[in-house]
Formats: C-alpha cells, sequence, structure tokens
C-alpha cells in the first residue's frame, strides 16, 4: 500500500527546504565575504579592522532593542543585517533614497554601513557632506576595480545602477558632518580585540592595558550603541604620544618637502574645496588605509595619481602622525 503525503505537510517541507537552502547560501556568502577581508601586502593590519583569530566574548544586542533617545524600536536580528538599517532618527535628515534606507532588491543598503547619518564605523567611512561627484566617482572606480574592495564596496559598485549611485551620493552630500571620534595620546590603551561581528574593536573582557605601539586603535564610546548603529554614539581613538603636533606639522608644514600642504587641495582647515573632499573630523582608521592604499599601490585613480607625490615618502609613523591630527579637527 503506497502511503501519500498530504499536499499541506508537502508545502510545508518544501518550505522548509528553502528556508534552510536560503540560510545557508545566507552563511556562505558571509564566510566568502570574511575570506575576502585580508590585507593588502606589506600594510599593517591594525588599520584594516581584520577579526582576532581568538574572540573573547563580544558585546552583541539580543530581542528587540531602542537606542537612547529615540522613539522606535527594531529587532536585533533585522539591525544585524544589511538589506534594511535602522534609522533612528529620521526627522535629522532628508527623505533617503532606496539605496540607502534599503528596498527590494537591495542586498547591501548604504545605511547599514555609513548609517543613515553617513558617519559610518571604523570599518567603513564617514561621508556625511561629502561631494556627490567625488562619491560617484568613488563608486566608478570601485566598479572598475581601481579602487579595490572584493569584499564589499567593489560587488556592491557592480550591482547599484547609476540612478541609485547618484541618489544615494546626493543624500549623504547634503548631510552635517559632527564630531563622531574623540582622539586622546597615551602610551598604554586599554587591551582590546577585533569582533568578528561587526568588525569593531572592543574592550577585551579581561581588562588590563596594552602598549599602543605604532598603531591607532578605535573603539566604539559605547559597543552597545555602536552595535545597534545609533548614529549618536561615536568613537574613541587611541594614538601614540605626540601624534597631533606632530601631524599638524606634515599637514600645514610639509615638514621641509617630505610631503605637501594638505590645505593647497583640500581647502582652509581641511573642510573639502569643491569636489576635493575633507579630511577634518574623518576617522584615523580610514585615512590611514586610504594613505597606506595610495602609498603601497593598492588604489588608483586620478585622484591617487595626483596624491603619489603627497605620499610617498610617507613613513608608518607620519601616516599614523596625520590621521591622527585631521581626524582631531572639527568636521565644519
Amino acid at each position: 500500500m503506497i502511503r501519500r503525503i498530504p499536499r499541506a505537510n508537502t508545502f510545508v517541507r518544501i518550505a522548509v527546504l528553502v528556508c534552510a537552502f536560503a540560510s545557508l547560501a545566507l552563511i556562505v556568502r558571509e564566510l566568502n565575504a570574511q575570506a575576502a577581508l585580508t590585507v593588502p601586502a606589506g600594510l599593517p593590519d591594525w588599520a584594516f579592522n581584520i577579526p582576532d583569530k581568538i574572540q573573547p566574548t563580544a558585546v552583541r544586542p539580543e530581542g528587540i532593542v531602542k537606542a537612547p533617545g529615540s522613539a522606535k524600536e527594531y529587532d536585533a536580528a533585522t539591525i544585524a543585517g544589511n538589506a534594511t538599517p535602522p534609522d533612528w532618527f529620521p526627522d535629522e535628515h532628508p527623505a533617503a533614497p532606496r539605496s540607502v534606507r534599503g528596498d527590494t532588491g537591495i542586498a547591501m543598503a548604504c545605511g547599514s554601513c555609513h548609517l543613515m547619518s553617513g558617519q559610518g564605523h571604523p570599518e567603513s567611512a564617514d561621508i556625511a557632506g561629502m561631494p556627490a561627484e567625488y562619491l560617484i566617482r568613488q563608486m566608478a572606480y570601485y566598479k572598475a576595480g581601481t579602487r579595490k574592495d572584493d569584499a564589499r564596496m567593489g560587488p556592491i559598485a557592480r550591482a547599484a545602477s547609476d540612478d541609485d549611485v547618484r541618489q544615494a551620493a546626493e543624500y549623504f552630500a547634503a548631510l552635517k558632518p559632527t564630531v563622531w571620534v574623540k582622539v586622546i595620546e597615551t602610551a598604554t590603551p586599554p587591551k582590546t580585540f577585533i569582533a568578528t561581528a561587526g568588525r569593531h574593536r572592543q574592550l577585551h573582557p579581561d581588562g588590563g592595558t596594552e602598549p599602543i605601539g605604532r598603531r591607532i586603535l578605535q573603539i566604539p564610546a559605547d559597543p552597545f550603541r555602536t552595535e545597534i548603529r545609533d548614529p549618536h554614539s561615536g568613537f574613541i581613538a587611541y594614538v601614540p604620544p605626540g601624534s597631533i603636533a606632530r601631524g599638524e606639522a606634515l599637514v600645514k608644514g610639509g615638514a621641509s618637502g617630505k610631503t605637501v600642504q594638505c590645505a593647497i587641495c583640500h581647502g582652509e582647515g581641511l573642510k573639502g574645496l569643491g569636489e576635493v573632499p575633507r579630511l577634518a573630523g574623518l576617522q584615523p582608521l580610514y585615512v590611514a588605509r586610504q594613505l597606506f592604499d595610495m602609498r603601497y599601490g593598492s588604489s588608483a585613480g586620478k585622484a591617487t595619481a595626483l596624491m603619489k607625490a603627497v605620499v610617498t615618502n610617507l613613513a608608518e609613523d607620519d601616516i599614523i602622525a596625520i590621521s591622527a591630527y585631521v581626524a582631531s579637527l572639527p568636521p565644519q
């Protein structure tokens, strides 16, 4: 006797299988993305927020969460995804286009990494108030492969339409940047690790301190609020003693021909000039990565060609100092 499976049960089993395959695809995609997160040859790993191999317990939100001062609430699983970023303070920015807020067919919304405020996290970039044409040009570089980021921006740029790119660029260009990073000079910062989830540097649960060495260590001012993508909670950047003064000398004076005065192109107070982006108040890890990429050839494009003479003679300590100094400046 042949036993027939009820149709309803068949549909349930099919649904379970579909969900299972979808979950597997998501896991594989995440593993592939993590595998692509590598440090370019010869560059220091501290600048690229690569997760530590040994992972202590990290701060992770669970269930329904809220951000201080916001009337909204979101499920932690939604916040952890990249398709529909939380918009904690929608009254603080213009109406966001689909590429920023997320929508059907948008796998990774811009607001997930750069936040709805545009100021982002250390592993991404602060693009609030950046010239729209500059942002559009950077996306074109990512799409063409002249600017490298195989883990994130390359695939995103290749998948995005020209309209989505322009709308996102115009949205972020209209935003006003705020002070986002507090720069602190110290020889012994708190002991930290880089968590796999979010790729954020966090305080080590064992406590203690560690030598700063030749590094910039950027951590959330409030790890929980950073994990829920709260645009009101910024970062602390620990830098070696003397970095800010040394960086100022390099930026303003060029160190007797070692580099070029940054304000010539980036404007007074390094707040940007025309289509040239601001440097003031940017996250120091982001600035350091860009200088390393330009110095050692991981980034290309017309702007990089112009920057080559600026960065050619910079040592690692110089890049740390410049990054620390520009991060300490007010963005407006």
